[in-house]
C-alpha cells in the first residue's frame, strides 16, 4: 500500500458559513465538491487543499485526515494484522470512494480511501 495524499477535515458547524474563510480569505477558491456535509476548497493556483466537514454522512465518527491510497484493501489488512481499531468498516460509498476508519494509537480517527 503507497499513500497518495493527505487531507485535512477540518470540521466546521456549517460549509455555506466556512466558504467566506476558506474560499474567499485563504485563497481555496476552486469547490472541488460539496456533498452538504464535506465540501474540498482548493487552490487554483497551487492546487492546495482542505475539506471540510460537518458531521460524516455514513461514519460513526469524524476523521481528522483523509489519507488517499493505492491499495485500501492492503491497508486494512495492514491495520487489522497490527490490531488497530477499524472505527467504520470498509465501505463502497455512493460518492465514489472505497473506505475504512482507523483509530492511530493516539486516538486520531483516520480516513483511508481509495477512489475508483
Amino acid at each position: 500500500m503507497r499513500v497518495i495524499s493527505v487531507v485535512a477535515d477540518l470540521a466546521v458547524g456549517d460549509i455555506d458559513a466556512a466558504r467566506s474563510f476558506y474560499a474567499d480569505y485563504l485563497g481555496l477558491s476552486d469547490e472541488e465538491f460539496n456533498l452538504g456535509w464535506v465540501a474540498r476548497f482548493t487552490s487554483p493556483e497551487t492546487g492546495a487543499h482542505l475539506q471540510v466537514v460537518t458531521r460524516d454522512a455514513s461514519a460513526p465518527e469524524n476523521p481528522v485526515v483523509t489519507v488517499k491510497v493505492d491499495d485500501v484493501e492492503a491497508a486494512l489488512a495492514e491495520a487489522q494484522r497490527r490490531g488497530f481499531e477499524i472505527v467504520h468498516p470498509l465501505t463502497t460509498e455512493p460518492w465514489g470512494i472505497t473506505r475504512f476508519f482507523v483509530r492511530a494509537p493516539d486516538g486520531n480517527v483516520i480516513n483511508i480511501a481509495q477512489h475508483h
